[in-house]
């Protein structure tokens, strides 16, 4: 690949760019690692439970232990690609999914489930956001936005198409196979294409020099980021407003049910899901561009504005219009930190810094579900835990808009 350390300016607007093959290769590692990290947790759930017999709150404690003890693992992600380079840490994140997804279909008794979510917990590391967003920064800056917007698209493949295949395998051949087939498959289809197309990234800015000259460790970095209040700012909004997303989602159908029936409210979930898509491929066209603060913002804003619907309006086509508008910034919110970090903080410390903060995020959205739950069974009902994300998404939208110093710089 590109060895010239002095590299030209590369024109990542262009489709002959290598960078958009490092985009492709992410866009398949999302539909892995989300389909079998994140959306195949609820079938994880159901299958254990009925070829085991095993309680629900036990299988779903594995899946907490599992985002808590991730949510470790990816505090280094970032320090692992600086050291190893990115093709060592995506085989190595794509052979421990593989291994997960086998470890899981071969559960026998609970402490085998505990043992396969920590292996699990390496493979989203290696899979997920930390690692998807730390390998494209390497190859882009102005279009990174976008890089990272279409990559994580694949994020959602895997949930609209990965799991409903999963399950259809499922069905025709055990659970076991089905998850042997999966990882057989992903091992295949990755191993080669990462082989092949991802190298040494070009030096964007003199970053290698930049990295090779940072005076300060990625603790040091990690504990001065801890007092930054534009750091802080952006982590505690977002962690707030995942929070809120994700516990309002993996409730969505238990709200809507009984309010306009099981066909109805999984259209509902389906198009919050298909929004999500188009929100992330429409806004990836000027991501780049925006007051990324300023976005995200208006983004939590129409989350409760859509959620305040959601509680007072039970009419069919209005509910399926909110959870439409509720989508729309779904995908985006997994962008827009890294874009922030990237535009206020140095490029040398990317890395640790967004690692740092999809770890505290995971950390707190892990909590989100079972928060919703127990409030909505002390209330009766799910109006005082959606209210209280609405207070989330406002808090965050204020929260958001309070910078650190301009440029904040790590030296």
């Amino acid at each position: 690949m590109l060895d010239n350390p002095q590299h030209p300016a590369a024109d990542e607007s262009s489709l002959r760019y290598e960078g958009w093959r490092i985009v492709a290769v992410c866009f398949l590692l999302a539909t892995f690692g989300w389909g079998l990290g994140f959306y195949g947790q609820s079938v994880y759930v159901a299958e254990l439970q009925r070829a085991r017999g095993w309680p629900a709150s036990l299988i779903s404690s594995g899946t907490t232990f599992f985002y808590l003890f991730g949510a470790l693992l990816v505090v280094f992600v970032g320090e692992a690609v600086r050291k190893h380079g990115p093709r060592i840490c995506l085989i190595a994140g794509t052979v421990a999914m593989a291994a997960a997804a086998v470890a899981i279909g071969a559960v026998r008794e609970p402490w085998q489930l505990y043992l396969a979510d920590a292996v699990l917990a390496f493979g989203w590391a290696g899979t997920s956001l930390a690692m998807i967003t730390n390998t494209i920064s390497l190859w882009f800056d102005h279009k990174r936005g976008m890089a990272i917007s279409l990559a994580l698209n694949g994020a959602s493949f895997g949930g609209i198409v990965g799991v409903p295949l999963l399950v259809t395998m499922i069905s025709h051949i055990g659970f076991g196979n089905a998850m042997f087939a999966t990882s057989g498959a992903m091992l295949v289809l990755l191993l080669p294409v990462i082989l092949l197309v991802v190298g040494r990234p070009p030096d964007l800015h003199g970053w290698h020099a930049a990295t090779r000259a940072r005076p300060q460790s990625s603790t040091q970095i990690r504990a001065w980021a801890l007092r930054d209040v534009g750091f802080l700012t952006v982590t505690i909004a977002f962690a707030l407003v995942l929070f809120a997303q994700v516990g309002f989602i993996v409730h969505l159908i238990s709200f809507l049910d009984p309010v306009i029936g099981r066909e109805r409210a999984a259209m509902a979930v389906a198009v919050l899901t298909a929004m999500a898509v188009i929100g992330r491929v429409l806004f990836s066209m000027v991501i780049d561009r925006l007051n990324q603060r300023l976005a995200s913002a208006l983004s939590f804003l129409s989350q409760a504005a859509a959620l305040c619907v959601v509680i007072n309006l039970h009419n069919d086509y209005m509910l399926i219009a909110a959870c439409a508008v509720f989508g729309f910034s779904v995908g985006n919110l997994i962008t827009l930190p890294s874009l922030i970090v990237q535009q206020e903080f140095d490029s040398a410390s990317f890395g640790v810094l967004i690692s740092l903060n999809t770890a505290i995020n995971q950390v707190t959205y892990a909590f989100g579900p079972g928060v919703v739950g127990i409030l909505r069974d002390w209330s009766g009902g799910y109006s005082l835990p959606f209210y209280l994300c609405i207070a989330l998404e406002l808090t965050a939208a204020a929260l958001i808009m309070v910078r650190g110093r301009p440029r904040a710089r790590l030296s």
